[in-house]
């Protein structure tokens, strides 16, 4: 088989992954956005923001994957601007939560049931993207580093919920909501660094 060949498979596979993790993206977040506004907690709302984001990259990826490698590049460089948004909503959350005179303690049970939703979700769409991770360039690696930190963010969203049950404190709340913006942070630079590497060219 030829390395045309194989990078052609590959693709379709990514395609194909892609469009799984984007409906699965897009129905969690209007999940967890409801909950979010209905508990008015900061961290589920930057989660629920970042499946919006995650279901867009996805679309992104299967379009972009019929493109030239050059046009390839410049939306791998688009995406990890976006990978930015998640945390932009979260630090604007955070800080509208911190100024409030009257900051509402999310309840915890629901936080961390929908936490654990949320885990589920990524879990599934981490392991089905980490198998075509390598192709297409930057596009596959931010639709993988998407799912990871999504992962990584659900299990502090839970450990958030049972440190407000032990609390009935706005912190852990906040300080997740935060740290998911920090993680999206370290994600847009891999992505961004992977983008303008001479290889992504022959990606």
């Amino acid at each position: 088989m030829t390395p045309e060949l194989r990078d052609g498979d590959g693709h379709a596979a990514l395609k194909r992954v892609a469009l799984i993790v984007a409906l699965l993206n897009l129905g969690y977040f209007g999940v967890e956005a409801t909950v979010a506004a209905m508990i008015a907690s900061v961290a589920l709302f930057a989660d629920s923001v970042d499946f919006l984001e995650d279901a867009t990259v996805n679309l992104l990826v299967m379009v972009a994957l019929g493109w030239s490698a050059a046009r390839r590049k410049w939306v791998g460089m688009a995406l990890a601007g976006l990978l930015l948004v998640p945390g932009i909503a979260a630090l604007w959350t955070a800080a509208d939560k911190l100024l409030s005179a009257s900051a509402t303690v999310p309840d915890a049970v629901p936080l961390t049931l929908t936490g654990l939703g949320a885990l589920a979700v990524n879990a599934t769409a981490a392991l089905l993207l980490a198998r075509v991770r390598h192709h297409g360039g930057s596009l596959g690696l931010a639709a993988f580093l998407t799912a990871r930190n999504d992962v990584i963010a659900n299990l502090a969203i839970i450990a958030a919920g049972f440190a407000t049950a032990a609390t009935q404190s706005i912190w852990p709340d906040l300080v997740v909501g935060i740290g998911i913006a920090l993680l999206n942070l370290g994600a847009a630079h891999e992505v961004y660094e992977a983008a303008i590497e001479p290889g992504e060219l022959r990606a």
